[in-house]
């Protein structure tokens, strides 16, 4: 056998050996848009006597609709009156392998200041980096009081005045 005619089969064995093998991954590609996690709609802010407590249930699944697994994290946006939004803090998951996954998180946001409105949303993103769109608003009006109850004694009306929390408007329906 010939020196050219060796190349040529060598060629040929690898160009098969290559599409046999593949990517792995047989089926029809998945639009990005179906991997985003499914938009968090329950997000609630309780006003503390230290911050604005925010709360919210993890997103068990992709927008298209399949299981999630890959959950990679949150993060809280916040803006102060008709302000812009901007990133308050980023939030990781890390019990994408336990047994049990925690299913509700929480952050309280102790950078407020008394008699600001503000306003927060919380996106979730999975691990390579897809974004949920934006949770529900919530807007808060804190009213920080004056000096801290002390722990053995029960507040006083006087001394602390119930923050206002208004729930923010619905947004527009699509068609």
């Amino acid at each position: 056998m010939n020196r050219a005619s060796y190349t040529m089969r060598l060629l040929a064995a690898a160009i098969a050996i290559a599409l046999g093998c593949g990517c792995g991954v047989k089926g029809a590609p998945i639009p990005p848009e179906t991997t985003r996690p499914m938009q968090i709609l329950d997000l609630e802010a309780i006003p503390e006597h230290r911050g604005i407590q925010l709360s919210w249930t993890r997103p068990q699944q992709y927008f298209g609709g399949k299981r999630m697994r890959d959950l990679g994290g949150f993060v809280v946006m916040r803006a102060e009156g008709q302000e812009q939004y901007a990133p308050v803090v980023e939030i990781p998951v890390t019990d994408q392998e336990r047994f049990q996954v925690v299913n509700r998180f929480s952050y309280t946001d102790h950078t407020v200041s008394g008699g600001h409105t503000y306003r927060y949303e919380v996106y979730s993103h999975t691990t390579d980096g897809y974004r949920s769109l934006p949770s529900n608003e919530v807007v808060v009006h804190y009213v920080r009081s004056s000096a801290a109850p002390h722990p053995k004694t029960p507040a006083s009306p006087a001394t602390e005045r119930p923050p206002s929390i208004k729930p923010a408007p619905p947004p527009p329906s699509t068609p």
